[in-house]
């Protein structure tokens, strides 16, 4: 059926008006995030399926690196959101922070939420003994943080310097509180020290070291990749929480955006895709994480609890005992 030529300059008028409609909803959001490509691509993947219109341009790079940006950046924010670091490294940077309560936050416990809703937790890290079997050579399979503490397991297992990573930080926190100085220097006499949390979980996983004290999703990872021999330990004397936030940056450019995708990463679609995706342990209370993954409910782990806000404040000291204790062992 052809249209009559008196028609078409109100069909032209119509389309105009619903492109800019759309152009008109369409939002830009600067992320700013130190997680890795694969986990950045499934939350994005979510993102898109909630909300089309809503453009991410991503910032990625270290959490400190990031942080020290925002902080640069100050009296001219180029970011919006910063999605995630550890709740440590949160608490020194409370200024550069927007607060914002999202409608999910209902779903989160208090103890993964930070202060006059600065910022919130996303996912939260339970700290492992990650465990390469075919390097045992006979050795029982170590089932609690003190059995690393015995002369047999000297050089046998790979820890990452607590001023390197900040799940690091969470886990020599942990051992400083549970066993005092003395249980501190113990670990680090029989400790290879590294790097980076990469260079723990992946040498393990390669058969580089026996054991790796690191984060669960990580470890999960080479056993959903067919890695058989890679066993994750779960510390009977209790394992230690290391929780991730993210918040809205003072002085966004694009507020409204940054709240859209604030929300968007607190739903229950985002966290159980990257729970599945990429085991990153949701804070949420309504997903059964044993039922998505082989991994464990949190409730049926023992946690050792940690001040995640003494924590933060006591970073300078927690870093000078633990390279005090490292020089004592050399």
């Amino acid at each position: 059926m052809k249209l009559k030529l008196e028609f078409l300059p109100h069909l032209a008028a119509t389309l105009l008006f619903s492109a800019a409609a759309t152009l008109a909803q369409a939002q830009t959001v600067v992320l700013y995030s130190s997680n890795n490509t694969e986990t950045i691509e499934a939350a994005l993947n979510v993102s898109r399926k909630k909300m089309p219109s809503l453009n991410v341009q991503q910032v990625t790079g270290g959490t400190g690196a990031l942080m020290k940006r925002i902080q640069a950046e100050s009296k001219n924010p180029r970011g919006d959101i910063l999605w995630s670091g550890g709740f440590g490294t949160l608490g020194a940077y409370k200024e550069y922070m927007e607060p914002y309560k999202s409608p999910d936050l209902a779903a989160i416990p208090a103890e993964f939420r930070g202060p006059n809703d600065l910022w919130v937790g996303t996912n939260v890290h339970l700290m492992v003994i990650m465990v390469n079997e075919k390097q045992l050579k006979g050795m029982p399979v170590p089932t609690t943080w003190s059995d690393l503490m015995k002369p047999e397991w000297k050089g046998k297992f790979a820890i990452t310097d607590p001023s390197k990573s900040a799940t690091a930080y969470q886990l020599v926190y942990g051992l400083l509180k549970q066993f005092g100085r003395d249980g501190l220097e113990k670990i680090a006499a029989n400790a290879i020290v590294t790097s980076s949390s990469g260079t723990t979980y992946k040498g393990t996983a390669m058969g580089e070291y026996p054991i790796g004290l690191t984060i669960e999703y990580a470890a999960q990872e080479y056993v959903a990749g067919g890695q058989k021999e890679i066993r994750l330990v779960y510390p009977s004397e209790g394992s230690y929480l290391a929780p991730e936030g993210m918040f809205i940056i003072k002085g966004a450019k694009n507020p409204e955006a940054a709240k859209a995708f604030y929300n968007i990463l607190l739903s229950k679609e985002m966290q159980q895709e990257l729970l599945v995706k990429a085991f990153r342990r949701p804070v949420r209370t309504d997903i059964e994480v044993s039922k998505l993954t082989s991994l464990p409910d949190l409730k049926s782990v023992k946690i050792f609890p940690i001040d995640q806000a003494a924590a933060a404040e006591e970073y300078e000291q927690l870093v000078s005992l633990w390279n005090i204790a490292v020089n004592k062992a050399r």
